[in-house]
C-alpha cells in the first residue's frame, strides 16, 4: 500500500466525513443553548398582581438529556433509532430549564421543567449509539457503516443541509451597472438573533447616506453625530487623518447646523417621518439607533461612540474604492461565505421559537392575573408549543427568514447517494437568476468544495458538495484573547463617553 493511501485510510479511521455536522450539533446542545437562554435575561410582565411591586421571572441552566418516549401509560424509557424508524416516532429527548420567580427580590418559586423536546441527531454525543462498537451497533439493529449526522421525525430520516451565506459584520463593496450610485456597501451586523443589513451609498451630489430598518438614506454624518462624535474636526480624524477627502468635506458641510447630539436626533427623526414632540422623537430615534445600528458591537447607550467610530471607517474604505480604484470586494472568494452547519440552523430555530414560548408564557400569567386566579408559574409553560415549532420547521423544511428546503429526507437509493446528501451545500441564491459568478468555479473552492458533484441546469454551481478531506471549524472567537494581543502590538483601547 502506497504511503498516501495508507494516510488517507487512517484518517478516515479517527474521522468521519460528516464529523463537522455532528461537532456543530453537540456544540450547540452544550454552548449554544444555555447561552441563548442566558440571554434573555429577567422577563418582566407588564401587568403583575396589586399587592405587588416588583415581579420577574429568570431562566436559567438549560439542558438535554438523552432521547426517551412517554408510553401510552404515562411511563418514561430510553428510545433507539430503529425503534423510531419503525413505530413512526420522533428520536428526541427533553429540554429542562430552571425556572425562577421573584417578587420583590425575594426568591419564591424555583424548579426544574421541561419546556419542549428537541430532535436529536444519529451519533452526536447525546444520541444512544454514541461511543457503541459495530458490534453493539449490530444488536441495536444499525449499520456499523452508517455515518449519522441525520434526524428521525415521524419515523422519516431528516437531514439539514449547510447552508452558503455571506460572511456576516463584514463589509462588502460593490460597483453598480445601473442607479443613482455607481459603489454600494453592504454589511450584514449579526448578534445572536439579530441580522440587521445596513447599505452605504453615495448619491451624484456626493452625499454618503446608509439605509438600515426603518432608516432609509439617512446622512451618514448625520448619525455619526447622533452618536456623540459632534465635532467636526474629529470625524475627520477618524475617517482619515493622514489623507483630506473632498467628498467627506461636503458631507460635513451638510450638517453643519446639527451643533449637539440632540439637533442630529431630532434631525434624523424627522427624515423617517416621526412625529411625535421633540423630547419623545429623539428617545424614540436613539432607542432604535442603539438596538438596530450595527448590533454586533453593543445594543446600549455605552456602545454609542463605539458605533461612531465604526461608521468613519466604514465611510473611509467606502471612499477608498470609490476615490482611489482600490478593488471591490470579492464576495465569491471562500474567505468572505460561512457556512451554517446543522447546530447553526437549529441555533436560529431554537432563538425564535423560545421567543415564542416567552410571550406565551407572558400573556398566559398576565391573562391569569387579570382574573385573579394565578397561582404558579408551572401552569401557564406549555411544553407542546416549542416541541410542535421546531417538530414542524424540521419536518417540512421551512425554516425561520422565510427559507425552504433546509430540511431533506435523505436519499437512500445507495450508501454513496446518501454521503453525498449529508455532504451536501446550498447557496441561498435564487436558481431563477443568473448569477454567474456565484455559480463559477472559484480558486478558492480547491480543496474545500467538489469541482465535479453539482447538478445540471437550474441549480448549477448554487448547489455544491464539500470536498472529502474538508473540515469545517467550530471553535468560537476569544474575544478577551485577541482583544491582549492587540494592546500588545500597541493599539489602545477606545474611551468610551
Amino acid at each position: 500500500m502506497l504511503k498516501k493511501d495508507l494516510l488517507i485510510k487512517k484518517y478516515f479511521e479517527d474521522h468521519s466525513l460528516i464529523e463537522s455536522n455532528i461537532a456543530s450539533f453537540n456544540n450547540f446542545v452544550r454552548y449554544g443553548m444555555p447561552k441563548i437562554v442566558t440571554s434573555i435575561g429577567e422577563i418582566i410582565p407588564t401587568i403583575i398582581p396589586p399587592d405587588v411591586q416588583d415581579y420577574k421571572i429568570k431562566l436559567d441552566k438549560a439542558y438535554v438529556t438523552k432521547p426517551l418516549i412517554v408510553e401510552a401509560d404515562g411511563s418514561k424509557r430510553d428510545i433507539f433509532p430503529s425503534e423510531a424508524r419503525l413505530r413512526n416516532l420522533d428520536y428526541s429527548a427533553p429540554i429542562t430549564l430552571e425556572v425562577s420567580s421573584y417578587i420583590d427580590g425575594v426568591q419564591r418559586e424555583n424548579f426544574l421543567t421541561e419546556i419542549g423536546n428537541l430532535p436529536i441527531m444519529v451519533r452526536s454525543k447525546y444520541c444512544h449509539l454514541n461511543g457503541l462498537k459495530p458490534e453493539e451497533l449490530i444488536k441495536n439493529y444499525e449499520d456499523p457503516d452508517d455515518y449519522g449526522g441525520y434526524f428521525i421525525l415521524n419515523g422519516n430520516e431528516r437531514a439539514l443541509i449547510t447552508v452558503e451565506d455571506l460572511a456576516s459584520n463584514k463589509l462588502f463593496i460593490q460597483r453598480n451597472k445601473v442607479g443613482p450610485s455607481k459603489f454600494t456597501a453592504k454589511l450584514f451586523s449579526e448578534q445572536e438573533s439579530y441580522r440587521i443589513p445596513h447599505t452605504i451609498e453615495q448619491m451624484k451630489d456626493g452625499m454618503i447616506y446608509i439605509s438600515f430598518t426603518r432608516f432609509k438614506r439617512v446622512p451618514i454624518v448625520a448619525l455619526i453625530k447622533a452618536l456623540g462624535l459632534t465635532s467636526d474636526q474629529e470625524i475627520n480624524h477618524f475617517v482619515s487623518p493622514d489623507k483630506q477627502y473632498d467628498d467627506l468635506f461636503i458631507n460635513l458641510y451638510a450638517a453643519l447646523e446639527l451643533k449637539t447630539e440632540n439637533d442630529a436626533l431630532e434631525s434624523i427623526g424627522r427624515d423617517i417621518g416621526m412625529n411625535q414632540p421633540k423630547e419623545e422623537k429623539i428617545q424614540k430615534t436613539q432607542e432604535v439607533i442603539d438596538r438596530y445600528l450595527l448590533p454586533n458591537i453593543g445594543i446600549t447607550p455605552r456602545d454609542r461612540i463605539l458605533k461612531a467610530y465604526n461608521l468613519c471607517k466604514i465611510i473611509k474604505k467606502f471612499l477608498m474604492v470609490a476615490r482611489e480604484n482600490y478593488p471591490v470586494t470579492d464576495k465569491d472568494h471562500y474567505m468572505n461565505k460561512r457556512l451554517k452547519l446543522s447546530g447553526d440552523l437549529i441555533s436560529d430555530l431554537f432563538i425564535v421559537n423560545l421567543r415564542i414560548l416567552i410571550n406565551d408564557i407572558l400573556y398566559n400569567f398576565q391573562r391569569l392575573v387579570k382574573r385573579g386566579k394565578f397561582s404558579s408559574i408551572k401552569i401557564i409553560i406549555r411544553e407542546k408549543l416549542l416541541t410542535s415549532r421546531i417538530q414542524s420547521a424540521m419536518a417540512t423544511g421551512s425554516w425561520v427568514g422565510g427559507r425552504k428546503g433546509v430540511s431533506q429526507n435523505i436519499d437512500r437509493i445507495n450508501f454513496l447517494a446518501t454521503t453525498s446528501h449529508l455532504q451536501r451545500v446550498v447557496s441561498l441564491l435564487s436558481s431563477t437568476q443568473e448569477n454567474f459568478d456565484a455559480r463559477a468555479l472559484h480558486p478558492t473552492h480547491f480543496g474545500r468544495l467538489c469541482a465535479i458533484e453539482t447538478p445540471e441546469g437550474t441549480s448549477i454551481g448554487l448547489r455544491k458538495n464539500l470536498a472529502l478531506l474538508s473540515k469545517i471549524t467550530q471553535e468560537e472567537t476569544q474575544e478577551d484573547k485577541i482583544k491582549k494581543q492587540l494592546e500588545a502590538l500597541g493599539l489602545n483601547e477606545a474611551k468610551q463617553k
